[in-house]
C-alpha cells in the first residue's frame, strides 16, 4: 500500500508509482491504434445516442463495482486495527495483573507479535518461518509448520499459557481480548475466501471492453481527427476504475494499493516490544510501506 503526503496539482498529474496506469497500458495503446484504425476507414455507420444510453448504465455498475471493492477493503482495514488494540490491551493486562515469573510476560507479547506475522503468512500465502524463529525460536517454528490453522494454533497457546496464572476475573479480561483476536482472524478468513461474485467481474470486464472497442466508430464521424484523444482518455478513465476496483477487492494482496500487512505487522510487533521494555526493531522504509494509523 501506498500513502503520499499530499501534493500539488502538477505532481498528482505526472505520478507514476502507485496508479494504475502502467497495468493498463497495453488496453490504451490498442484503443490508440484502434481510433487511428477507425479515422481511415469510417465507413461504421455508429451513432452516439446508444453510447450515451451505455455509458450512463456502465459508470452505475462500475460506481458499484467499486463500493463493493472498497468495502472489503475499508473492513479489512478496521480488522487490522482491531488486531492491534487487542494486542496492545492483552499485553499490557498480562504486564499489570500476571505476576512476573520468569520471561512468561515477555515471551506472551513475543507469542502476540507471532500470531499478527502468521495471520499475515496465511492470508498472503507465504511462510512465516522465518519471523516464528526470530522471535520464538526453532522449536516453536517446527511445531507451527505441522499446523494448518497457525494463527489459531498460537491464540490456543496464548490461552493455555494463561490458564494457571491468573485467577477467575483476571481471565476473564484476557479471553475478552483473545476473543477479540479471534474475531479478527476469521472476518480476514472470510474476506480472504469471499470474492466478489466471478459473474459480476466478467459482465463488466466484457461490457467496458465492447464499449471502448466500438467508441471510435461511433466518435470520428463527429470530432474527426480529435477521436484517438478522446477515445484514449475515455477507455482510461473505465479501463483504471476496472483496475482499481480489483486491486483494492483483494486488501490481503501483494499490489501497491493493497493494504500494508508487512508495516501493519511491524508497528504491532513494535507496540508492543516497547511495553516489555525492550529494543525496537527499525521501522519499514518510506515508500517500501507504510505505518498504521
Amino acid at each position: 500500500m501506498i500513502i503520499r503526503r499530499s501534493e500539488n496539482w502538477y505532481r498528482m498529474l505526472l505520478t507514476w508509482h502507485g496508479s494504475v496506469l502502467p497495468s493498463i497500458l497495453p488496453q490504451l495503446a490498442l484503443m490508440l491504434a484502434l481510433s487511428i484504425f477507425a479515422m481511415f476507414v469510417q465507413r461504421v455507420p455508429l451513432e452516439m445516442a446508444p453510447f450515451s444510453l451505455l455509458g450512463v448504465s456502465l459508470a452505475i455498475f462500475l460506481a458499484f463495482r467499486n463500493n463493493a471493492s472498497y468495502q472489503r477493503y475499508l473492513e479489512a482495514r478496521q480488522l487490522w486495527g482491531n488486531i492491534l488494540i487487542s494486542g496492545r490491551t492483552l499485553v499490557s493486562q498480562v504486564l499489570a495483573y500476571l505476576p512476573a515469573s520468569g520471561d512468561g510476560q515477555r515471551l506472551t507479547a513475543r507469542r502476540v507479535i507471532v500470531f499478527a506475522h502468521l495471520l499475515r503468512h496465511q492470508l498472503r500465502a507465504s511462510d512465516p518461518r522465518e519471523d516464528v524463529e526470530r522471535l520464538l525460536g526453532m522449536q516453536a517454528a517446527e511445531g507451527l509448520q505441522r499446523q494448518a490453522f497457525r494463527p489459531v494454533a498460537m491464540l490456543h497457546e496464548l490461552r493455555c499459557s494463561m490458564k494457571d496464572a491468573a485467577d477467575s476475573q483476571s481471565l476473564w479480561m484476557l479471553d475478552a481480548q483473545l476473543n477479540a483476536l479471534g474475531n479478527a482472524v476469521g472476518g480476514c478468513e472470510r474476506i480472504a475466501s469471499t470474492p466478489i461474485p466471478y459473474p459480476y467481474a466478467v459482465l463488466l470486464h466484457r461490457t467496458i471492453y465492447l464499449y471502448c472497442f466500438l467508441l471510435p466508430f461511433g466518435l470520428v464521424h463527429s470530432i474527426g481527427a480529435a477521436t484517438p484523444v478522446m477515445a484514449v482518455f475515455v477507455a482510461y478513465t473505465l479501463f483504471a476504475l476496472e483496475a482499481i476496483a480489483q486491486e483494492i477487492g483483494d486488501p490481503f494482496g501483494t499490489a501497491p494499493n493493497s493494504l500494508a500487512l508487512e508495516a501493519m505487522c511491524r508497528t504491532i510487533e513494535r507496540s508492543l516490544l516497547e511495553l516489555c521494555g525492550e529494543p525496537l526493531p527499525p521501522e519499514l522504509a518510506a515508500g517500501k510501506d507504510c505505518r498504521m494509523n
